[in-house]
Formats: C-alpha cells, sequence, structure tokens
C-alpha cells in the first residue's frame, strides 16, 4: 500500500463522494485516472487490506433491531459454529476473542422475535447457548482512522 492508496482510502471512508462517477473524482482528488482507482481498489481487496466498500446504514433509524452475540464454545468448535453463524444473512460480524465468551457477532434483524428464532436455530443446530446483549444507548456514531 502505498500514498496514494491510502489517500484514496481516506477520502473513502470519510463517505463516499454523491455525484454521478464517484471514482473519478476521487481520481481527480489523488491525481489518478477513474480507472486506476478501480484497479487500485481490487488489488487492496485482492490483498486483504481492504475488507469491504459499501454504504454503512443507520439500521435502528431503518427499523431493524441489533443487538451484539456471544457464546462460550468450546475451541475445537469454534470454526464450525462460527461458519454456521455466518451463513445467517442478518449476521454483520462474526470473530473471536480470548475470553470465555469465545464468539462474538452482531445481529441486525427486523424485530426481537426474529432474533429470538435465529438464536434458537443456532442452539438447535449446535447446543451452545448464545446470549444476547442489545444496546441501551449509542456512544460511538462513527469510525475513521487517519490512514
Amino acid at each position: 500500500m502505498d500514498d496514494r492508496d491510502r489517500a484514496i482510502l481516506q477520502i473513502l471512508q470519510e463517505g463516499i463522494p454523491l455525484v454521478s462517477k464517484p471514482f473519478e473524482e476521487v481520481a481527480q482528488r489523488v491525481g489518478l485516472t477513474e480507472v486506476e482507482v478501480r484497479e487500485r481498489l481490487a488489488a487492496l481487496q485482492k490483498s486483504g487490506h481492504l475488507r469491504r466498500l459499501g454504504a454503512n446504514f443507520d439500521s435502528r433509524r431503518l427499523g431493524f433491531v441489533t443487538t451484539l452475540c456471544g457464546a462460550e464454545v468450546p475451541a475445537h468448535r469454534l470454526e464450525e459454529v462460527a461458519r454456521l453463524v455466518s451463513k445467517y444473512d442478518q449476521v454483520t460480524h462474526c470473530y473471536s476473542r480470548r475470553h470465555r465468551f469465545n464468539l462474538w457477532f452482531t445481529l441486525v434483524c427486523r424485530d426481537w422475535q426474529e432474533v429470538e428464532k435465529i438464536l434458537t436455530e443456532i442452539f438447535h443446530q449446535t447446543g451452545i447457548k448464545v446470549y444476547h446483549f442489545p444496546a441501551s444507548r449509542t456512544f460511538k456514531l462513527k469510525a475513521t482512522f487517519k490512514l
């Protein structure tokens, strides 16, 4: 990753320009062509430096419910359970932590009944109880990083 890649990512993480040709706008700001910007983004994705390029929506304002979920999974089953959990479209993040609750994921669902249905399905498929922790207050609204 070079300085131009960092400049492109800095612009995009602050918000994709809302114009008819956003990558052309980014290209002009960093001194490249639109094709070069797209090629660089593809290379960053392929190398793993860029995981996802897309919009972030405020799911609560759109009428969805969100909750953080945690489970205590035997180490030898962690990959298996994580793969199963990650298959749900409602799961936005899934990761392990060094903690008694070693598998964590976030659910975004239409309502609390859908949350309970998914957690029940996971329990029936794995035998592992998943706890969920709905947020009562949001403190961090945006995360951007100086590149």
